[in-house]
């Protein structure tokens, strides 16, 4: 796990705005403090019985993770438990006490209108999803789920619920198709039609979401807003999972951030966009389970982008299009011999100018192919617009977000430079050229990363850019 330090560094490198952590853990609120960034901090699931039967227990949790990091640390949300009502069922009892408690102690701190609670759902304790106008909540909750509402109309809240349009697919038995998933456009007559509504839904996403405003209504409350506080692809499974693939997370991540910044909405409320979560920022290899629960992540442990996010047809977003704060850099541990034929190539054919690597030029020192070679890589990469598939060199590359600039030696992607390269285009090398420059993959680290600190990122309509 990377420190705290490194992953705060991280989010203002990306210009991520929100983020959800799935406990208040100390060091993490400290390095969050006087960055803006919007913080959700969650009571986790072991600590809610004691916070849903006793105030006193609750107030001292808020004071002890709230208060002392308020205002310097922007915390705006509280989530109390995760899924409860289905991962800890006998807890549902005192959900809402939990949250009364946690509440009234804002109240007292006259928090109450900065600070929201809540808790998050998964999509799961809505029955009968489609088509959405039929939609109702498990019935068997209506005792925990109808106060629940009542609380959070009653303050102002929001109802936090988990969409995984991954899950619905892999569960339909092929009913779903994989486009109506991610996103992908669909003809008019593969659209999804509400017969009682008419609403026509073009996206597994929008279909939940409605869903869920139905569910609601159908308990008489119509003024809930909705906050997907996770969502997500994972970018690699078992052969049980064919679909959790590089390509099908790029696709449905970068599809679902437009749909967000859009403000499409859904058929049902259209204008008004859905505030949503990725899940997650960094993957995590000892998590339990199939392959695919290991590899939600946007970033291994060294914050090299897993899949670089396509929001527009050139651009990229979180590997980062608006500033020089990506760098294409010598993969630790390649092979020297296909370093130096890259290292070639991008002096050579790539029209690189490796001049700042001369001997008693800045970049010279130190002298080896690694170090050379990543200079020549990002300048490329660079020069190239960071565009996808520059930063390969046949394996050898990777993009990191760790400026390499040492000493005067500056990195053409810190925005600073020792000289000029030129400006003209020349093509990405071909496969059967000395450095392939095919479209660009990244792996996970290898690095354990155990830590009860998940980051999620929200998608807040116009201010995530």
């Amino acid at each position: 796990m990377p420190n705290p330090t490194q992953v705060v560094a991280l989010l203002k490198a990306q210009q991520i705005h929100h983020v959800r952590l799935y406990d208040a853990d100390r060091a993490m609120l400290l390095a969050l403090a006087n960055t803006g960034i919007r913080v959700t901090v969650s009571v986790p699931n072991d600590q809610l019985l004691g916070i849903g039967q006793s105030n006193a227990t609750a107030a001292n949790w808020v004071s002890r993770n709230v208060l002392a990091h308020v205002p310097a640390t922007n915390i705006t949300a509280i989530a109390v438990g995760s899924e409860v009502l289905s991962t800890l069922p006998n807890a549902a009892t005192i959900l809402v006490s939990a949250m009364k408690y946690i509440h009234s102690a804002l109240v007292a701190s006259n928090l109450d209108s900065q600070i929201k609670v809540s808790t998050p759902h998964p999509s799961s304790i809505i029955l009968d999803s489609f088509p959405p106008s039929q939609a109702f909540f498990n019935r068997s909750w209506d005792p925990v789920m109808v106060p629940l509402l009542k609380f959070l109309q009653s303050t102002g809240s929001f109802l936090m619920l988990n969409v995984y349009p991954y899950y619905d697919y892999m569960k339909s038995n092929g009913v779903i198709p994989l486009d109506y998933a991610l996103f992908r456009p669909l003809s008019p007559n593969k659209e999804a039609v509400d017969p009682n509504t008419l609403l026509r839904y073009t996206n597994v996403f929008d279909a939940v979401i409605d869903a869920g405003y139905f569910a609601m209504s159908y308990v008489n409350f119509t003024n809930i807003p909705i906050v997907v506080t996770e969502s997500g692809w994972p970018s690699k499974g078992d052969s049980s999972e064919p679909d959790a693939t590089l390509d099908n997370a790029n696709t449905y991540n970068s599809n679902l951030i437009r749909h967000v910044l859009n403000n499409t909405g859904t058929p049902k409320h259209p204008g008004i966009a859905i505030s949503t979560y990725i899940y997650e920022l960094y993957n995590e290899d000892l998590r339990p389970g199939p392959i695919s629960e290991k590899n939600w992540g946007l970033f291994d442990a060294n914050g090299v982008p897993i899949y670089i996010l396509r929001l527009t047809g050139s651009g990229t977003v979180l590997a980062n299009d608006t500033t020089n704060q990506t760098f294409c850099v010598a993969r630790e541990g390649a092979d020297r011999k296909m370093l130096q034929a890259a290292l070639d190539w991008a002096c050579g054919p790539g029209k690189v100018d490796c001049s700042p690597l001369l001997q008693g030029q800045p970049c010279y020192e130190p002298d080896t192919v690694s170090a050379h070679a990543s200079y020549a890589f990002d300048a490329y990469y660079h020069r190239m617009v960071m565009a996808d598939g520059t930063c390969n060199f046949n394996g050898v590359a990777a993009v990191t977000t760790t400026d390499p600039s040492r000493g005067s030696c500056i990195f053409p992607g810190s925005g600073r430079r020792n000289g000029t390269f030129t400006n003209s285009t020349s093509p990405v090398p071909s496969s059967n050229s000395t450095a392939s420059g095919c479209r660009s993959r990244y792996f996970g680290s290898s690095d354990a990363f155990t830590s009860s600190v998940v980051l999620g990122i929200l998608l807040w309509s116009a201010t995530f850019l």
